[in-house]
């Protein structure tokens, strides 16, 4: 037998929208113009909405489909009904009542896994597999699957409030509004009709019974009491912050005995399953000895979550659009951090985290002499060149490589000399009134949250760096106010001509150029040692002197200067780590 999938693709539908340019539709289904007036919408609201659809088209290119924050509407499973029966077999005609029990709905979970990244494999409606029917000769129904709703580490749940916009009906108001608009009789007839089941012919027979009275009496005061229970539930919404895995009491105990299986995690219950309904056999009393009903199953709970995705990294980098942040996380990984590279704004479109690794000695996996890490199309280029003339001939495949790996025990020549690792975020670029969505506004900064420290990265090839650095600031504060104090390092990045090198590796730099290029350095030390300070509380409460910023220039391009600020990233983290252990 085939069961029900936990998912139901919907139907296809066309919403159109004052502002859509193409829609799909037909004459006879539009109908003359005069009998659907439509109403114009202001210039404002039609300018946010083709902003939104721009940002979202932007962030969408290149396949990237990652998703930090959505908005999900759950159904648990509904129960099984309960069956009305009597038992039949040879020489006895008139048996006992043998209707079965429903089945309970399934419950919803919510569990943190390390193996995704993103929200964007969440569906927006989620709906639990519903209890089976019960059925003659005492055979109950089967219980409904729990459903595991798998998000990733760092993202907190919260539960939409009455009055929020976004937020579905539960059960009990989807009940009421089906209800509107009828008269007392019929509002009866409906009420009975979805929570009893009646043996054929006798639904209006069953209604004249005391004993069904008494048994709807019965349920309908249950019902007050989950009622209130819910309303109760509701004082105490749910949020949780999923910033661990889960992990089963069992397999953390050294201890527990061998032999027994472990009990899986399943997460955080978010929504519960329906009660199955009772069969005939619970009604049976001694003034009615062949009830002809039972009931039905109560339905799930339903409730409206809010996902938001904060990453968990300890670095998070914050610059202007072209400052090079992406080729700073490629140099800091060797290149294994596959970010676009361009010479245009907004190249990076959604954050990426990368993990650097370093050995005792200072020295990080990324670090290499004479490593170029140029814009993407160059590279991409430069691989097409090497394919075409045959280099890559010989070369084994990423398959075959592993199995000779596999096969002759090698490992990764940097795992043995790894003593310490830690995450890099890179966001897309900042730019000033961000706050007010301009360019892709800053709703990706809550990446950035949960970040140990914070690294600015500016261009010092631009003409005016510090103010970058003062606009950099400003829209981390409009962000979240505090946010700024996680700030411990400016990166001067493009710093080619510190070392007497021209622009773009070029030719060598003239003396008046490096003598440009310190001055403006020397002048971005001086604002970020008199505006740039840190506060810090101290431990009596009194005022402390904010926290000078560390300033580093580097050419992330050519890997110069990177293992200082290596150095400089493991102590924050370091740090950090130490003061959320103690």
């Amino acid at each position: 037998m085939r069961y029900q999938a936990f998912f139901r693709p919907p139907k296809p539908h066309v919403i159109s929208t004052p502002s859509a340019r193409r829609f799909i539709g037909t004459a006879a289904d539009a109908g003359p113009s005069s009998q659907r007036p439509q109403t114009k919408p202001s210039p404002q609201s039609e300018e946010e909405l083709r902003r939104k659809r721009r940002t979202e088209w932007k962030r969408r290119q290149n396949g990237q489909s990652f998703l930090d924050h959505t908005v999900i509407h759950v159904r648990a499973g509904n129960g099984g009904d309960g069956c009305v029966a009597f038992h039949r077999e040879l020489f006895k005609p008139y048996g006992p009542p043998s209707g079965g029990n429903g089945g309970r709905g399934g419950d919803v979970y919510i569990m943190p896994t390390p193996h995704l990244t993103t929200l964007s494999s969440v569906p927006t409606r989620i709906r639990a597999q519903h209890g089976g029917n019960g059925q003659g000769t005492w055979q109950n129904g089967r219980n409904a699957p729990p459903l595991i709703i798998k998000v990733p580490l760092g993202t907190i749940v919260r539960e939409l409030p009455r009055d929020d916009p976004r937020r579905a009906q539960d059960e009990y108001e989807a009940e009421a509004e089906a209800l509107q608009g009828l008269s007392p009789q019929e509002r009866r007839a409906k009420m009975r009709e979805k929570r009893w089941v009646h043996y054929p012919e006798y639904a209006d027979d069953n209604a004249q019974r005391e004993d069904f009275k008494h048994a709807e009496r019965l349920l309908f005061a249950q019902e007050r009491e989950k009622r209130r229970m819910r309303r109760l539930r509701m004082e105490n919404p749910i949020y949780l912050d999923l910033d661990k895995p889960e992990e089963a009491a069992e397999a953390a105990d050294p201890n527990a005995p061998l032999g027994h299986r472990r009990v899986e995690p399943m997460g955080h219950l978010i929504a519960q399953g329906g009660a199955g309904g009772t069969g005939n056999p619970a009604f049976l009393s001694p003034t009615n000895r062949s009830p002809k009903w039972a009931t039905r199953g109560t339905e799930g709970e339903r409730v409206s979550l809010a996902l938001e995705l904060k990453l968990l990294a300890d670095v998070g980098l914050v610059g202007m659009p072209n400052a090079g942040k992406s080729t700073l996380l490629r140099a800091l990984t060797g290149g294994r951090a596959r970010t676009e590279v361009a010479g245009y704004a907004f190249t990076t479109l959604n954050p990426i985290v990368a993990v650097v690794r370093v050995a005792e000695d200072g020295s990080f996996d990324g670090e290499a002499q004479g490593a170029v890490y140029d814009e993407t199309r160059v590279e991409e280029a430069h691989e097409r060149e090497l394919m075409d003339s045959g280099a890559f001939a010989d070369v084994l495949t990423r398959n075959q490589q592993r199995a000779i790996e596999n096969r002759e025990g090698l490992e990764d020549p940097f795992a043995a000399l790894e003593a310490f690792r830690f995450t890099v975020a890179d966001n897309p670029g900042l730019i000033e009134h961000a706050s007010a969505n301009v360019g892709l506004g800053h709703s990706f900064l809550r990446s950035m949250e949960r970040s140990h420290a914070l690294v600015y990265v500016v261009d010092l090839s631009a003409p005016a760096p510090w103010d970058e650095l003062r606009v950099l600031r400003e829209e981390i504060e409009q962000y979240k106010p505090g946010m700024s104090a996680k700030a411990r390092m400016v990166i001067a990045n493009k710093a080619d001509l510190l070392a007497g090198t021209g622009a773009d590796g070029g030719d060598a730099a003239s003396q008046g150029e490096i003598a440009e290029a310190r001055a403006k350095l020397q002048r971005l030390q001086e604002f970020v040692a008199a505006e740039m300070r840190v506060p810090v509380e101290g431990t009596d409460g009194e005022d402390v002197p904010g926290r000078p910023l560390d300033v580093v220039p580097i050419s992330a391009k050519y890997s110069m200067n990177l293992k200082k600020v290596v150095r400089l990233m493991r102590t924050y983290v370091e740090e950090a780590r130490e003061n959320a252990s103690s």
